[in-house]
């Protein structure tokens, strides 16, 4: 039996390493690809006559934003939630005009409230440690952190429906806070919706509880979107003073399992602040920050849960499979009530064995309303189409004058072997590395 170091040597001396190389490279060293078998032609477009033809095998990145399942698509998937929030910020890019950065603009963090006292690392106003209320003071890399002092006291059972209910609170929330603004300048809902629009684009992101938070961007604009001026009336003030309200009103009643009333609602822990330079300080330490990069910092704080998971990387398809798990006692706990719930009838509709591994999360991790910026969608399709524009242009041909044919067939996903998997990683590393280096040279000059 050989090595892996030999199945590795052996490997790159076969005569297709290049092109497969080659390959690998075309998706970013993406850990697990979808492999293609087939053909792409580009045809003329009036006669039918094959101008290039392409065939044989090739990669499609995963597109997984998990960074533990593949960090080059986490990456990926990061930068383009960075994309659509930023320019929803301080346009520019992406179809959302320049001047929406002089529009009233707050990021807003919602948290989940307690079930339960858990470990943490607590500090006073004037930044001094004190112990957690199991008396020690814990290091941030502590395992414990997040988990119960108590866990047979812990609420799993709220704290599992709470966060799959998250989606309607969350609707309910943006619909009071819409009454509450037409409410603070003497509108009726009808009559706000003809003066003004409420836009925004959330991110949710795991806390180490294993429930979710969201950051949020919230922007008042004109009654037709981003390019309408928003009314004299629609300041930072009123906004950050109707989130308050609002998040401490709404409410969102289910049953628990023994048909008692449990109140989902949102943590004491709102945070409000306005988006303008003049506020840049409450974002980064230090000196003024410009439009551009203040909307860029907060875009990048916003985003940076997207490729993280407090739990499993896979549904789960098994009760027995909870135990084989390698998460934490907490977080096994959580599943386990997941799976517990989603067995009882009266939770049919939240699905929460296909959650499980969520921990009971059910909604996107990104979602935004229809006119705050442009979409994924979009930002992909404008990829693809530069990347065929690259290529047309490579072979000299005129766009607007060929037909692309496609056929292709689904052969598998992922590597054929541990070598090519461990090629590949190394090849995803440099790819990395290279980034982070061009960027870091980006920022600098």
């Amino acid at each position: 039996m050989l090595t892996l170091e030999s199945r590795i040597a052996e490997r790159v001396t076969r005569a297709d390493y290049d092109q497969w190389r080659t390959a690998v490279h075309a998706v970013n060293g993406c850990a697990k690809p979808i492999r293609l078998a087939g053909a792409s032609q580009i045809q003329d477009a009036l006669t039918g006559k094959v101008l290039h033809h392409h065939g044989g095998d090739i990669f499609v990145p995963c597109g997984n934003r998990r960074a533990t399942v593949c960090q080059n698509c986490s990456d990926r998937y990061a930068a383009d939630a960075f994309h659509l929030i930023r320019a929803g910020m301080s346009g520019g890019s992406k179809g959302i005009p320049e001047d929406v950065a002089d529009k009233t603009r707050a990021f807003v963090t919602l948290t989940a409230p307690s079930f339960g006292p858990v470990h943490g690392r607590r500090t006073t106003a004037s930044g001094k440690r004190i112990p957690c209320g199991c008396g020690e003071h814990h290091h941030e890399a502590d395992t414990r952190l997040g988990s119960p002092l108590d866990p047979e006291s812990y609420d799993y059972t709220g704290a599992v429906l709470w966060q799959a209910n998250t989606g309607a609170l969350w609707q309910r929330f943006t619909t009071r806070l819409r009454r509450t603004l037409a409410r603070m300048v003497g509108l009726t809902v009808r009559a706000f919706r003809f003066r003004a629009r409420l836009s925004y684009a959330k991110v949710a992101e795991y806390q180490r509880r294993g429930l979710v938070h969201y950051h949020a961007v919230f922007r008042l604009d004109g009654p037709d979107g981003p390019a309408d001026p928003a009314p004299a009336w629609a300041t930072p003030d009123l906004l950050r003073d109707a989130v308050h309200v609002a998040a401490g009103a709404v409410e969102y009643v289910i049953a628990r399992p023994d048909g008692s009333p449990l109140r989902l609602v949102w943590g004491e822990q709102v945070d409000v602040r306005d988006i303008r330079p003049a506020s840049a300080a409450e974002f980064e330490d230090g000196g003024e920050i410009s439009e551009q990069a203040l909307a860029g910092y907060i875009a990048k704080y916003a985003t940076k849960g997207t490729g993280k998971s407090e739990a499993a990387d896979r549904p789960i398809r098994s009760e027995r499979d909870i135990a084989l798990l390698k998460v934490s006692a907490h977080h096994r706990r959580m599943i386990e009530t997941c799976w517990d719930l989603g067995d009882l009838e009266r939770y049919d509709k939240l699905n929460l064995h296909r959650w499980a591994h969520m921990l009971g999360f059910r909604g996107h991790f990104l979602t935004k309303s229809q006119l705050y910026s442009t979409t994924f969608r979009v930002i992909r399709g404008d990829r693809r189409d530069y990347r065929r524009a690259e290529t047309l242009d490579r072979l000299g041909l005129d766009p607007a004058g060929v037909t692309v044919v496609n056929n292709w067939w689904f052969e598998g996903s992922g590597y054929l072997t541990d070598a090519e998997t461990e090629l590949a990683a190394g090849i995803a590393e440099r790819i990395r590395a290279d980034r982070k280096a061009r960027y870091s040279k980006e920022n600098r000059s």
